[in-house]
């Protein structure tokens, strides 16, 4: 079996047939992805979110249903409910969207807060209950959701407990001129899914988690992941620091995003490269903090500068250096 590095490279290539100038954005979804985490695409509209979620998940190999969030819609229409079939005079199971392996959550902020409540055990546990039966989603399992944080009207707030369970949070950002020039000559006609092969499937990705559950973290990194999150808590411009669940998304994608450069081993680079988007979403900010202006990516960018980072080359892994 090829390594996930390999993989890696192969999910890039195919996804950049569709879009323009975002391997950095590319490959922390691939990291969450392979970590077997949730992803917040929080951008404004013609970004290219829903682009980028449904490109990836042809180049997955994975089952994908996409669901548009409304204020009307209800946790039923998400999870699935049991319906009186009148031709055999018996009460059936009719699973919702979420049943699936890749779920895009289009504008999940225009749910209402028990709709979006309906995600959390999906979420968490891989699993929905349907009048008092548990049923088991597809693994692997993902939700893509995307928000827009500009506009107000007709939106409701992700209660804090949904936010902390996305693995990441991260915008796509405006193109530059040749980037969207580049846009326009490849789609500016029809987004050509169809040259998008599926470079792996669900089999594959859970064979490449047990890839990665077998690359090394030592103490040190351990240490350096523990002291980062716990600066968060302490922080005087946070009024709410990251809970235990972001340490342990650290570190599995700190051994998700080694594994992706071709190293069984995690070296601090690895956490300072994920740290923003696993992080920015789960601390709030002081109101003093917003009257200095400050944002959660700056106060984070200071703490990640102010912590002193690991001599990780001295380290040993199964008796060899990491030099």
């Amino acid at each position: 079996m090829q390594s996930v590095a390999h993989y890696t490279k192969l999910l890039e290539q195919e996804t950049e047939k569709i879009i323009v100038g975002k391997r950095a954005q590319i490959d922390m979804i691939l990291m969450a992805a392979l970590s077997g985490g949730h992803v917040l695409l929080n951008d404004l509209p013609g970004s290219g979110k829903t682009t980028l979620v449904k490109t990836l998940s042809i180049a997955l190999g994975c089952g994908f249903k996409r669901l548009q969030f409304t204020p009307d819609l209800l946790p039923s229409d998400i999870v699935g409910m049991t319906v009186f079939n009148q031709k055999t005079s018996e009460f059936e199971l009719v699973k919702g969207p979420v049943h699936t392996n890749i779920l895009l959550a289009d504008e999940i902020n225009r749910a209402i807060p028990r709709t979006q409540s309906a995600l959390l055990e999906a979420m968490e546990e891989g699993q929905t209950t349907i009048d008092g039966k548990t049923l088991m989603l597809p693994q692997p399992f993902l939700v893509m959701a995307t928000q827009n944080p500009v506009e107000r009207e007709s939106t409701f707030m992700l209660p804090a407990a949904q936010l902390d369970r996305f693995f990441i949070c991260i915008s796509l950002g405006y193109p530059e001129a040749e980037e969207e020039m580049a846009i326009l000559a490849k789609l500016g006609d029809r987004t050509p899914y169809e040259e998008v092969n599926a470079v792996t499937d669900p089999s594959l990705l859970q064979e490449l988690r047990e890839q990665i559950s077998r690359v090394q973290v030592s103490d040190s990194c351990s240490r350096y992941i523990v002291e980062l999150v716990q600066k968060t808590r302490k922080c005087v411009w946070l009024k709410q620091g990251a809970s235990p669940r972001a340490s342990r998304c650290l570190y599995q994608g700190s051994k998700t995003y080694a594994a992706m450069q071709g190293r069984d081993y995690v070296i601090p680079e690895d956490i300072k490269m994920i740290w923003l988007p696993v992080m920015n979403h789960r601390v709030v900010l002081t109101s003093d903090a917003g009257f200095q202006k400050k944002t959660p990516e700056s106060v984070l960018t200071e703490l990640l500068q102010e912590t002193e980072v690991p001599p990780y080359k001295k380290e040993l892994f199964n008796g060899r250096k990491t030099e």
